[in-house]
């Protein structure tokens, strides 16, 4: 499970596990796909949330290694898929990736909107962002933590 606030580095981290063969899930690329490129309702979330649930397990069911880049903002999200993957015995990894506001907002400003990880950000939204970020604790499961990629 990637975790981040936005503009972190979670994409591009694991991108580079997509490339060592993992399957990657991402909200962004099935929005995109679907030709939403901003913010989506609540209805297309939920819908994108069931489908991308249901991709998991049978991803994980046949086997496969896959990287949740969604964010988990939040310990009841991080919670939430932990009890999903836990009846099939599975206890999955959260990989924090710990950047800090100074990075994120450098990065921002090379956002234009042209693909799915390539999602705009304004200096307030990204701020705000930042702030509302509950950051993983190894009380939670399995942690890894990246500093800024």
């Amino acid at each position: 499970m990637m975790c981040g606030p936005g503009g972190a580095g979670k994409s591009t981290y694991a991108k580079r596990l997509e490339r060592e063969g993992w399957t990657r899930l991402s909200f962004e690329v099935e929005f995109w796909q679907r030709g939403i490129t901003g913010m989506p309702s609540a209805e297309a979330v939920t819908e994108v949330a069931t489908e991308l649930k249901a991709r998991l397990l049978r991803l994980v069911g046949e086997g496969e290694d896959v990287v949740l880049d969604f964010g988990f903002w939040f310990r009841r999200q991080r919670d939430e898929y932990r009890a999903l993957l836990a009846p099939h015995g599975i206890v999955p990894e959260t990989v924090y990736i710990a950047t800090s506001l100074e990075t994120i907002l450098s990065r921002i400003g090379a956002r234009h909107g042209v693909g799915p990880d390539d999602w705009p950000l304004t200096v307030e939204t990204a701020t705000e962002y930042f702030a509302r970020f509950e950051p993983p604790t190894p009380d939670e499961g399995p942690l890894e933590v990246i500093r800024e990629v």
